[in-house]
């Protein structure tokens, strides 16, 4: 099922969260593209949207992992935590969508 979150207005390098049925979402704008993954990191459940972003990584801000925004790949710290979901991002006349099963609802 699409779902639109809002507008597309991030500046290059911003994240936002969304709560989404039952998801939470990190949406990001890396190099011009939107990217998605869980905001809920699954080490201790910190929000990945209140970290930071470097180079095409999400850094937790609770324990420093870093995810890649593209496969969700804990790339800094494996054995710490597994890897994080991602989700498809688009832009549709303006406003960002997703895709999310109807069990994420």
């Amino acid at each position: 099922m699409k779902i639109k979150l809002g507008p597309a207005d991030f500046a290059e390098k911003e994240m936002r969260g969304y709560e989404v049925g039952k998801r939470s979402l990190c949406i990001a704008r890396i190099n011009g593209r939107y990217k998605g993954l869980d905001d809920s990191c699954n080490h201790a459940g910190c929000l990945l949207s209140g970290g930071r972003i470097e180079d095409n990584l999400v850094i937790c801000p609770c324990h420093e992992v870093g995810f890649d925004m593209d496969t969700g790949k804990n790339e800094t710290s494996p054995g710490v935590c597994d890897d994080q979901p991602t989700m498809a991002i688009s832009v549709e006349d303006g406003e960002l969508t997703v895709e999310l099963s109807e069990q994420d609802l």
